[in-house]
């Protein structure tokens, strides 16, 4: 669970949020989480088991797949007859350099038994050399880069690892043939045109689900579009517990977005359209985006198209950026798809087409022949943004004015 709710960012849901753990806490179903939970408050997020760093005193409890195997083993081994639901959040393969010095410069040091470093017991360190990595098209590829790549799939692999020892645990205790095993992730690699962008490379994420009571597509992989928004309408599905009624602000009522992925572990799904949402990484990166996938187009809308692309502090010290904004300074050959300057400022629509251009470097949006098709799906945004009663609906050239009639007043500010 990401929200920011670390250090001086402080992100709380609403208070009177009916989150995943607090229906099914209320519906007798044994709640637990382990590793990562960067949301509050904790009332909105309440949990029978924690094991977390907010209260934990063994650092990196997100990292140590040891430690998180025998926390495992604990809430499965608790003698208790209700249903359970179990969420595992591993810190890797996210970047800890710049913030736990004492475990060294790179996150893939930490368990392995070096001087200063601990030691995993059940981690087998992986090392891969930066010649045999393969860089993603949206990554440069230098020497940096290919060090800091081979790097990161060391966490990687730690962390598959971490969840080959967690199956392990659920099949000793007897539940691997009566549960739903999904696994995904929050966001994409943290590289440059990745993590903290609305870019495919930003935001396309593994989603595996294994039912033991939906065989019909074991092993198969589904086009459909889905997204993290509908874990929690699944997880409710699976349990058979309805979504309540109920209001925030005291007129409309709450909804889920998102849908339950049941059905498409049965058979493939009509599902071609799915939105993305971004406003901030860190609190000092406010840059907010709105995304429509559909087929195989993508629209993105860059409200403050024009200030520069914020960069988040860990992502900024890594040698893949600094290399960038060496290279960048000294005038020297990026080996990037595009340049700094045009990371940095961007159009306020962008419009792909992923079939012909999946590395997303022509924007269509001002394309003439693509018009129609744009105008479409701006207007699938704009009504999106409606329904979800998003407070950005009217920005960047308009005021939301949300009191009796809701509707968008101009700004005239030539937007």
């Amino acid at each position: 669970m990401y929200g920011l709710h670390q250090d001086v960012h402080h992100f709380n849901s609403f208070d009177n949020v009916r989150s995943l753990p607090l229906l099914l806490s209320q519906s007798n179903i044994r709640t637990g989480i382990i590793g990562k939970k960067h949301v509050g408050p904790q009332a909105v997020y309440p949990f029978d088991f924690q094991h977390t760093e907010e209260n934990s005193s063994i650092l990196q409890v997100g990292r140590n797949i040891t430690r998180i195997k025998l926390l495992v083993r604990q809430f499965l081994r608790t003698k208790d007859d209700r249903p359970f639901f179990l969420y595992v959040a591993f810190h890797d393969p996210h970047r800890c350099g710049h913030s736990q010095p004492q475990y060294g410069v790179f996150c893939e040091k930490f368990g392995n038994g070096e001087s200063g470093m601990g030691w995993i017991p059940d981690w087998k360190p992986q090392y891969y050399t930066p010649e045999e990595v393969k860089v993603p098209y949206f990554i440069p590829d230098t020497p940096a880069a290919r060090a800091d790549l081979a790097a990161q799939y060391t966490t990687v692999s730690r962390l598959d690892q971490g969840i080959g020892l967690i199956l392990n645990e659920l099949h000793d205790a007897g539940f691997e043939n009566n549960t739903l095993v999904i696994y995904s992730s929050d966001n994409g690699i943290p590289f440059p045109n990745g993590r903290t962008n609305l870019y495919w490379s930003g935001t396309a994420e593994p989603m595996l689900v294994s039912s033991p009571e939906h065989l019909q597509r074991w092993g198969e992989v589904s086009s459909s579009y889905v997204s993290l928004l509908d874990i929690t309408p699944t997880v409710l599905d699976w349990f058979s517990v309805p979504y309540p009624s109920y209001s925030i602000f005291g007129k409309d009522k709450v909804f889920l977005t998102g849908k339950s992925l049941l059905p498409a572990l049965v058979s493939e799904q009509p599902w071609y359209t799915v939105y993305g949402s971004q406003n901030h990484h860190e609190v000092t990166m406010y840059y907010p985006m709105r995304s429509l996938y559909y087929q195989q187009y993508h629209l993105i809308q860059n409200l403050n198209f024009k200030m520069p692309f914020p960069i988040d502090q860990d992502f900024y010290v890594s040698p893949t950026f600094q290399d960038l904004l060496n290279r960048t300074q000294a005038q020297q050959p990026t080996h990037w798809f595009k340049t700094l300057h045009q990371y940095y400022y961007r159009e306020r629509w962008e419009l792909y087409d992923r079939s012909a251009d999946p590395s997303e470097i022509r924007n269509l949006a001002m394309d003439p022949k693509f018009k129609l098709l744009f105008e479409s799906l701006k207007t699938q945004i704009l009504q999106w943004q409606w329904d979800t009663y998003d407070p950005w609906v009217c920005a960047p050239d308009g005021v939301f004015e949300a009191k009796l009639n809701p509707q968008c007043r101009p700004l005239f500010n030539g937007l």
